[in-house]
């Protein structure tokens, strides 16, 4: 849907820490006469028509994590060339796109989010999915699944991924699950690794009432939202359609779903030969977007020595780029490019 021109606009930057890129974009709206602001509580009290948010798609999941209720159409811009999918304008095409932004020549893509409630107790939802494992890998957890109060199994399995259409591409798609055409009004459930050999992904609509109940293991088990936050749950997690659609600005007519899909079919068939440490940090950096060598330690708990040669394998294949952060040049992020 077009939103139609905007005189005098007026938009909101949202950050966690690019200061150098919100620098470059605050440049960028004065030269062509936009009003901004830093985004606070405080800003949403004003007459604000659109968000910017930097820092990719972690960028664009964290800004709906913290500001749950926003109506505000977002426009996610990337630190550098990058194939997001909630950030899909990179930092150098930005000041194209201004043109269009103040005349309301883009649509607006209404993102289904997940409401989430641990033990009755509700938590922000999520934009990608909603996953429940055992606190250490490799330890079953037993669980029943009811839909709209009907049991549909109960099973024992390394864990569950309920995932919005947005979302499947990502952390579902790994585990086995479809990858769902942008736009359906479905969520996805998937059993990871059960011992029941014929237990399938399952489709639900996304008015269904999702209860993942009688949740136990032989260690704590944990939500964890959007691959971000982790939750400890003893006994149920609800999962049910968010009020609230998450509004993202879309610039490209290019479906997300389609391109995602046929990356990850071309990625799938050069994976076969790939040692396991470059297929974990390749995933790694496609869930997270970029990162540095250091953080990339972190998240894959993998070894300095061990991260380090998967990188070199990565970059002399081509399927990262490294380049110079703008925030310590002596640092250098890697990501995967377009």
């Amino acid at each position: 849907m077009y939103k139609g021109p905007v005189s005098d606009m007026k938009v909101a930057i949202y950050s966690q820490d690019q200061d150098q890129t919100v620098k470059s974009v605050k440049q960028s709206l004065e030269s062509h006469g936009i009003e901004s602001h830093i985004l606070t509580n405080k800003t949403f009290g004003k007459e604000i028509d659109y968000v910017i948010v930097t820092g990719g798609d972690r960028g664009v999941r964290s800004y709906f994590h913290r500001f749950i209720n926003s109506t505000m159409p977002v426009l996610g811009i990337n630190e550098f060339e990058s194939s997001g999918y909630l950030a899909q304008t990179d930092l150098k095409e930005f000041p194209i796109y201004l043109n269009r932004l103040k005349k309301g020549d883009f649509t607006i893509e209404h993102l289904t989010r997940v409401g989430v409630k641990i033990d009755d107790k509700s938590v922000y939802p999520a934009l990608n999915d909603v996953a429940i494992f055992s606190s250490k890998s490799a330890t079953l957890m037993e669980h029943v699944l009811r839909v709209n109060g009907e049991e549909f199994w109960h099973d024992n399995s390394d864990g569950l991924i309920v995932s919005t259409p947005i979302g499947s591409s990502a952390y579902s798609m790994s585990a086995g699950g479809p990858a769902v055409y942008q736009g359906s009004k479905v969520f996805c459930i998937v059993s990871v690794n059960s011992l029941d050999i014929t237990r399938r992904p399952l489709i639900v609509p996304e008015d269904s009432f999702i209860e993942i109940d009688d949740i136990s293991s032989s260690l704590r088990c944990e939500v964890v939202m959007d691959g971000k936050d982790r939750f400890k749950v003893d006994k149920t997690v609800e999962c049910t359609s968010f009020s609230q659609s998450a509004n993202v600005i879309r610039m490209k007519k290019d479906s997300t779903t389609v391109s995602a899909l046929a990356k990850k079919v071309q990625l799938a068939d050069e994976l076969l030969n790939m040692p396991p440490s470059s297929k974990l940090l390749l995933k790694t950096l496609e869930y997270e977007g970029s990162l540095t060598q250091k953080e990339l330690v972190a998240k894959t708990l993998l070894p300095d020595r061990t991260v380090r040669l998967a990188l070199r394998h990565l970059l002399d294949k081509g399927y990262v780029k490294r380049r110079v952060s703008l925030r310590d040049t002596r640092q250098r992020i890697y990501e995967i490019p377009k």
